[in-house]
């Protein structure tokens, strides 16, 4: 059918299923595979540095790829690019489930990231194609939700797996997942219409060489204590030249590889930066949490799973709502109260302690759960609102790949920051212990003799407590980078009638 309007696509329901199965696919495979990193060590026989390849690769071949998105799609067709990704997922994933070697695996998650990062971004493309613009908050609302539910269950599940079978079950169970998404959209997805693009090779270079060498600084630092390692120099200045060879270049070339005017627009530029605030929230708070419970709490993977669950609900109430709301609403004011949300959430971390029950992290989890859905839904829809129809494709890989970048600095950070000030507090607490201390004394029975079980009870005490300040204080970190966000607020502008239309369609009968 050509020129199919939003409103007479076909199947609209079967499409929208079929590609939300791929995405969340492919957004519970960036987390999944975590927890079983341990069992997947022992079978491979690799060390605790080399193991982390297997995520390094398929993070690092993800983000360089995924701005390929746009430039593919008008060649080859939206539609054609989808299926090539979703069988090639499906298929480098069961590679990665029957890996035999350390060097096996991370050639297959390296393809199984090439092949995954297109789904996201044509996703998110399909659900503005083929709805109506008025139906477009209530299609970011169930794209938004795949999207923040699969880091939310993704450990828990991959953590179940990994223990009641086998970590090579984290990779089998996209394979069921995968045929049904796959034959779904090859029987219901629409054709687009092909444009011929000159591949900018110079710009996508450059841009790879940035991404790509931040990404491998950002998962390396750790390792190798950051700016003491030569490595992340390298990296560091690689990724500066790149970026800023990318920008000179698409400012002055007649053809670059992404145009400048989705920087000129306003929304979808300023929505770049409040997805990017997302990111480091939502994962930075996801990576936190389990270490966190798992070392001063004491829950085993499975308690963890449970007492986060509250957050994937408060998440799924504010999507469906949102999705209404959105209509109605003014969507900055939604982001306004969604952020304030999320940086009340943070605000109710600061106050863990050890002695605590589980209930402040399961309110605090609802409260941020749904704060994120009242930003995540409005933001999708304010930045496609005055960008045409042409850059949908470009401007969601973009779209996608900040948020991914936002997510890598803010586990960074947090990384950083907590050790960091868990070395502090500890150097801080063990100087004001003495055995001169008469209260200590009389808490520790048998200091003063040097009793070996009175000074470990102590070393752990202070271990725990220099933890807990360590997690406090980025939860306060945090609190702050989001409430930072706020005023970028005022550079939205709410959407208009006929900012933007659905781009022709044809049907693929």
């Amino acid at each position: 059918m050509n020129g199919a309007a939003p409103a007479e696509v076909p199947h609209r329901g079967l499409i929208t299923l079929s590609i939300m199965l791929a995405t969340i696919m492919q957004v519970l495979d960036t987390t999944i595979a975590n927890v079983a990193l341990p069992a997947m060590r022992a079978d491979l026989g690799a060390s605790q540095d080399t193991i982390t390849w297997v995520l390094t690769s398929y993070i690092v071949a993800s983000a360089i790829v995924m701005p390929l998105t746009g430039w593919v799609s008008d060649r080859v067709g939206r539609r054609e690019v989808f299926l090539i990704s979703v069988a090639g997922f499906v298929i480098t994933s069961m590679a990665c489930g029957i890996a035999w070697s350390l060097e096996s695996m991370v050639l297959f998650r390296l393809f199984q990231g090439i092949f995954g990062a297109a789904i996201v971004p044509l996703s998110q493309t399909f659900l503005l194609d083929i709805n109506p613009k008025e139906r477009h908050g209530s299609a970011m609302a169930l794209w938004g939700a795949g999207i923040m539910i699969g880091p939310i269950i993704g450990p828990t599940l991959g953590g179940w797996l990994t223990e009641t079978l086998n970590w090579r079950w984290v990779f089998f169970i996209n394979l069921p997942v995968g045929i049904l998404a796959f034959l779904g959209s090859s029987a219901y997805l629409p054709r687009s219409i092909l444009r011929l693009r000159r591949f900018d090779f110079f710009g996508f270079a450059a841009l790879g060489l940035g991404i790509g060498a931040l990404q491998l600084m950002l998962d390396r630092g750790g390792e190798v204590d950051w700016f003491s390692s030569a490595e992340i120099w390298i990296e560091l200045a690689l990724a500066v030249s790149g970026f800023w060879v990318f920008t000179v270049h698409i400012l002055t070339s007649r053809d670059p590889f992404l145009s400048p005017r989705l920087f000129a627009d306003r929304n979808f530029a300023t929505s770049l930066l409040f997805i990017f605030v997302v990111g480091i929230i939502l994962l930075a708070s996801l990576a936190l949490l389990p270490p966190m419970l798992a070392q001063i709490f004491g829950y085993p993977t499975t308690t963890t799973g449970l007492v986060m669950a509250p957050r994937g609900v408060g998440t799924m109430i504010s999507m469906i709502l949102v999705g209404r709301l959105v209509r109605v609403v003014d969507p900055r004011i939604l982001v306004i109260t969604g952020l304030s949300l999320a940086a009340y959430s943070l605000h109710l971390m600061t106050f863990f302690s050890p002695q605590m029950d589980d209930r402040l992290i399961i309110v605090s989890g609802v409260v941020q759960g749904l704060g994120l859905g009242l930003v995540f839904v409005p933001l999708s829809s304010l930045a496609f609102a005055t960008l045409p129809p042409e850059f949908r494709a470009d401007g969601t890989s973009l779209f996608s790949l900040v948020r991914n970048i936002g997510s890598s600095i803010g586990v960074s950070i947090v990384s950083v920051f907590l050790a960091r000030n868990v070395q502090i507090t500890h150097s801080e607490l063990g100087a004001a212990l003495t055995p001169f201390n008469p209260v200590l004394k009389e808490l520790v029975p048998g200091l003063s003799a040097g009793n070996p079980a009175a000074l470990s009870q102590i070393d752990r005490l202070v271990n725990l407590q220099a933890l807990m300040v360590g997690y406090v204080d980025d939860f306060y970190l945090m609190m702050l980078v989001t409430l930072s966000a706020l005023p970028l607020v005022f550079l939205l502008r709410p959407p208009s009638r006929g900012a933007a239309s659905a781009p022709k369609m044809a049907h693929a009968d």
